[in-house]
């Protein structure tokens, strides 16, 4: 089923794909690199400021997001699976500043980890990045709070794959 946002719903997972003119190769160093990330990570209206950043299985991304208006909030992906330029898998979760694992500042329903997996397509010249993100661990009534939130999910990834977009369009040396 399509949700209002570009976001499908598939028993209990997220699901949001765009294409983006740019070759996969390009596209996978957006995701691998911290200085990319840097750029574009993050829904719109954030700095994102990198702290930790180990591109392999078992490897962290720890950030911290900056809001004009609030407070700064982090987050840590735990990285589970990369297939070079085809697959990464990891775990998403907030955090603190040490990158040990909390709760959403803003509702402590929302499951503790969500298990993320982008895959990458070629479209031609283009690019097909298709994210899923599934509850991890999570007790029911938090799976429940997750689903409830595609519409919200929707909007903060595609707020960030419109960033990504943006900085696949700027040239890099």
């Amino acid at each position: 089923m399509q949700a209002p946002d570009g976001g499908a719903r598939t028993n209990g997972t997220f699901v949001l794909t765009r294409t983006f003119a740019a070759p996969r190769r390009r596209v996978w160093q957006a995701w691998s690199e911290a200085c990319e990330m840097q750029t574009w990570w993050g829904p719109k209206g954030c700095a994102i400021d990198v702290r930790r950043f180990e591109f392999r299985p078992g490897g962290f991304f720890h950030y911290a997001m900056q809001f004009a208006d609030g407070p700064t909030l982090w987050g840590r992906f735990l990285y589970r699976e990369i297939i070079a330029e085809q697959r990464i898998a990891w775990l998403n979760s907030f955090s603190n500043a040490g990158c040990g694992i909390t709760r959403a500042p803003f509702d402590p329903a929302i499951p503790l980890e969500i298990l993320n997996e982008v895959r990458f397509d070629d479209d031609g010249p283009r690019t097909i990045v298709t994210l899923r993100a599934t509850p991890h661990g999570a007790e029911p009534h938090e799976t429940a709070t997750f689903e409830g939130m595609f519409a919200s999910l929707g909007e903060g990834y595609g707020g960030t794959f419109d960033r990504l977009e943006q900085s696949l369009a700027t040239v890099r040396a």
